[in-house]
């Protein structure tokens, strides 16, 4: 076992409590559980997807999302819809499912301009509000990115929330890479030193009262 292939979620989901991680994606004694919210945000990413990538009608449900995804849509460039990368630990490019891969990431839209050594990265967030918005997602998806089209010099990110209506942006260029890298190889780190040391402790929130699914923890609210 080990905690890699790694990702967003995985590093988001140890810095929320290690505990929790170690049941949930090391042992998996607790597969996920799909809930209305999460399904409505696969069949946002699906119809977007299709939208997009097939040119046809939008599903209905969205038609309030339509004007800001004609806007994406708009924008010069190849159009790369769901694209599954894969990183070795040299950081080289690899496909998503490769025997070395090490690290994985989705990015729901990417819109690819060669002739300016350009692309926009955007990942679809059907959540009420961005008011807790996390760029660390964008951050790995403009490195990924860099691998694995190496003729873009410049990545425009945004996390886009269609029901809000906001699209939080940031901006990433090649000079970037070594300080980005730094930040998450400490990430990773931290979680494959609790592996190694078998050292997973408790990190106590409101999420336990009701959230958390680890009966195996004293800080869970149903003990």
């Amino acid at each position: 076992m080990s905690v890699a292939p790694w990702s967003f979620s995985k590093v988001k989901a140890f810095q929320q409590c290690p505990k929790q991680f170690y049941h949930e994606k090391i042992l998996k004694q607790y597969p996920f559980k799909e809930s209305e919210a999460t399904l409505y945000g696969t069949a946002f990413h699906e119809a977007a997807e299709e939208y997009i990538r097939d040119g046809g009608e939008l599903d209905p449900r969205f038609n309030y999302a339509k004007g800001m995804l004609d806007a994406l849509n708009a924008k010069k460039g190849e159009k790369l819809c769901e694209i599954k990368m894969g990183l070795t630990k040299d950081l080289e490019a690899c496909s998503f499912f490769d025997g070395n891969v090490w690290f994985r990431g989705i990015a729901d839209l990417v819109i690819l301009n060669r002739e300016e050594n350009l692309a926009w990265v955007i990942d679809y967030k059907t959540g009420k509000s961005a008011r807790y918005a996390d760029k660390g997602q964008l951050e790995l998806m403009a490195l990924a990115t860099f691998k694995h089209y190496p003729e873009v010099e410049t990545v425009r990110a945004g996390l886009l929330f269609v029901v809000s209506n906001d699209l939080i942006r940031d901006r990433y260029t090649t000079e970037d890479e070594e300080r980005l890298w730094a930040k998450w190889l400490d990430n990773y780190n931290d979680m494959e030193t609790a592996f190694e040391n078998d050292t997973w402790n408790p990190n106590p929130s409101g999420l336990c009262k009701a959230w958390c699914p680890v009966l195996e923890c004293p800080h869970n609210g149903k003990n």
